[in-house]
């Protein structure tokens, strides 16, 4: 019977009220690079967020480095996020952003097989097993809370360990994205041998790095973490931020409020639009290859909003681009729409590697050994705003 709730534990309310409970404005409605018109495109709209993959707190899954904790809840909330901002990715990649969820109707094997990739089972990709574990390597025990540049930095490492999605994560530094640095992560991460990480570095030392190399080998979740002022997003940032969920590229942003983290998708407005992981479900038992029991991944709750200046001021990007075509896109956007137009810019973006930074080191694969030891039992630790940002302009 717990089960049975469990698994509808997220259809108490009725999807029909989402259009209730918007507000009556003439603004239109942007979902991840979709724009709606509330009075001509409901039913799409709700397709739409219905359709995005939902990862909340679950329980009962198997310990965590085999004596760890068993369910996330509690402390598991920006893990969540991090891999809606992945799967969103992993969907866009294999399926298109157009791709709809229809609960009556069969799914792609390719559906299934990314859904898989999150399970809460020590052996997918990026369950909350990997997650947590790669942390510790990030300097976080498990059980522990995360902020948004850490979980950034432990999807790129995982990333690498993924040979079916073959997807590079790209996070950048000081507010900066570098182009030339993300040609040579994608060169490398898509030439793993012997041959080309000596050619790499020979054509490095030499500061010969061929042309032809600067492109996408490789589909690109690019994630950028910012601080958007003190204590509270600064207003002059508002406008740039709400130009990112425009974009067709947006992937969506992990941020929130102290000590709860949300994946945001969209705004209305002045409202910002997102899912939020603070529900406890049954973990799902599905054996590897086999289709998964779904209802429970997709969100058919009356949506949450926010107002955005009640955002904490530390959040993190997320952008996807599928080939190079893709990229250069994005980039003309970017200087088009946040750069041109603003006095005060979220973040920079550079053909060079800045010469005054460290040289460029390519992510490779960690080596993570790590039991259940490292489990935090009662974590009581604030929303991370001081984390590994570097403060905005004001």
């Amino acid at each position: 019977m717990e089960a049975v709730l469990a698994k509808y534990e997220n259809q108490i309310n009725v999807f029909s009220e989402f259009l209730e409970d918007l507000p009556d404005v003439d603004e239109p409605v942007w979902i991840l690079g979709a724009c709606y018109d509330l009075k001509t495109k409901k039913p799409e709209l709700l397709s739409d967020v219905r359709s995005r993959l939902w990862f909340t707190y679950r329980k009962k899954f198997s310990p965590i480095g085999g004596t760890g904790p068993s369910s996330d809840a509690g402390w598991g909330c920006m893990l969540r996020c991090g891999q809606m901002i992945l799967a969103q990715a992993l969907v866009s990649r294999h399926l298109g952003r157009d791709w709809r969820w229809d609960a009556e109707k069969r799914q792609p094997k390719e559906y299934h097989r990314i859904l898989h990739c999150f399970l809460d089972k020590k052996d997918s990709c990026y369950s909350i097993h990997q997650m947590a574990q790669m942390g510790v390597g990030e300097g976080k025990s498990v059980g522990e809370w995360y902020g948004p540049n850490t979980v950034a930095q432990v999807l790129k490492k995982l990333a690498l360990f993924d040979d079916w999605n073959t997807l590079a994560v790209y996070v950048s530094m000081d507010n900066t994205v570098v182009i030339e640095d993300i040609s040579k992560c994608l060169f490398l991460i898509s030439h793993i041998t012997f041959i080309y990480i000596a050619l790499y570095t020979v054509l490095i030392l030499s500061n010969k790095f061929p042309s032809a190399c600067r492109k996408l080998a490789l589909p690109l979740l690019l994630v950028i973490p910012l601080r958007m002022g003190i204590n509270s997003i600064n207003p002059v940032y508002i406008q740039a931020f709400k130009e990112c969920f425009k974009m067709p590229q947006s992937c969506g942003v992990l941020g929130g409020k102290p000590n709860l983290a949300y994946y945001f998708i969209g705004f209305i407005d002045d409202e910002l639009i997102y899912l939020d992981p603070h529900t406890t479900q049954q973990a799902v038992d599905t054996d590897s290859g086999s289709a998964v029991d779904d209802q429970s991944y997709h969100c058919q709750r009356t949506p949450h909003r926010m107002k955005i200046t009640s955002l904490d001021p530390s959040v993190a990007l997320g952008f996807f681009c599928k080939s190079e075509e893709d990229f250069d896109s994005w980039c003309d956007l970017v200087q088009q729409e946040l750069l041109k137009k603003r006095n005060l810019r979220m973040f920079e973006l550079v053909e060079k590697h800045p010469s005054h930074w460290p040289p460029f080191v390519p992510p490779t694969k960690p080596e993570v050994q790590t039991t259940g030891a490292e489990f935090i039992e009662s974590p009581d630790k604030l929303f991370e705003s001081e984390e590994e940002f570097e403060i905005l302009n004001v």
